[in-house]
């Protein structure tokens, strides 16, 4: 695991603390809903706002037996070299592969990549293991199609907030399968990785709603499907952890890292000064800065192995 020496910030991200500080103080807190009326509240607010137009495609792909759909997304100039799937994030009960249209094409765009993201299904109407069935399907049909379809097996993944979670859990299913060293690597922003409430991590987000909605029903949150800070976590491809240092989840992304490095894992942690949550979607230098840095990790995993 990369520690800094003498700080866990990068001291070349100091140039945009003073912005990050000036949106904080602006911005009111992050406040998830409190009940299923709110929750379709949320879901009316994105619904009016129309994705990017982009050329992306739809489709339902099938493995195992499953089908989900996905939304596929191009080099304009190029032949994909690889393909990232992108899992999105909203509390396991919001958000859609469509919303993340403009960033996708952006990163297909600046590596020459194919960006596929996953519509799995959300809660409170589909609990888990809903959406991590559907992003098991999603990763399972790539291993076996990407050849066929995009013309390269060098395939990674990545996701954002509940993203990242399921990324995480997906990567377990797969090792358990023993196709999990199919993806060269994960870039994971603010996941959160303990849903039980029992460790200190986890009880900062104990009252959540949307823990209710994914596994309300679940008597035994530690199930590394659920919480995968608890799962056994060796066997893992090489992982980029991103979250700010104003982030409800960040001690839960540093046990999260600890426990991958002790496991003999390759993690890569990089904490954002003055970043909240979600930090990645605004207009700041530092999210710009972060989605760089995404792009270089990515961009080296992809790469042709030397000999």
């Amino acid at each position: 695991m990369q520690w800094g020496l003498t700080s866990l910030f990068d001291p070349r991200l100091t140039v945009h603390i003073d912005e990050c500080r000036a949106l904080n103080a602006a911005t009111a807190p992050m406040k998830g809903p409190a009940d299923l009326d709110e929750v379709h509240a949320a879901r009316a607010r994105q619904a009016s706002l129309s994705p990017a137009d982009t050329t992306a495609v739809t489709e339902v792909v099938e493995a195992a037996g499953r089908h989900v759909p996905v939304r596929v997304l191009l080099p304009r100039d190029t032949a994909p070299r690889g393909v990232h799937l992108t899992l999105h994030g909203g509390g396991f009960y919001l958000g859609s592969a469509a919303r993340g249209d403009a960033r996708n094409q952006q990163l297909a765009d600046a590596l020459g990549i194919a960006v596929v993201g996953v519509d799995y299904r959300l809660a409170p109407e589909h609990p888990w293991p809903a959406a991590p069935d559907d992003c098991e399907t999603a990763a399972r049909w790539l291993v076996e199609r990407a050849q066929a379809r995009f013309g390269t097996t060098r395939l990674t993944i990545g996701g954002f907030s509940a993203g990242s979670t399921l990324a995480v859990t997906t990567l377990l299913r797969l090792r358990d399968h023993g196709t999990a060293d199919a993806f060269a690597g994960a870039a994971l922003q603010f996941g959160t990785y303990d849903l039980s409430g029992l460790t200190p991590a986890g009880r900062l987000i104990a009252d959540e709603y949307f823990l209710r909605a994914y596994v309300g029903h679940v008597a035994d949150r530690t199930a590394p499907d659920i919480s995968p800070v608890y799962g056994d976590l060796r066997g893992l491809p090489p992982l980029l952890m991103v979250v700010g240092s104003l982030d409800v989840l960040l001690e839960d992304n540093l046990a999260m890292a600890g426990r991958v490095s002790a496991a003999g894992g390759d993690v890569d942690l990089r904490i954002y000064p003055e970043a909240p949550h979600g930090f990645t979607t605004a207009a700041t230098g530092m999210a710009r800065a972060a989605l760089h840095d995404i792009e270089g990790w990515l961009a080296e995993r992809l790469s042709p192995v030397p000999g």
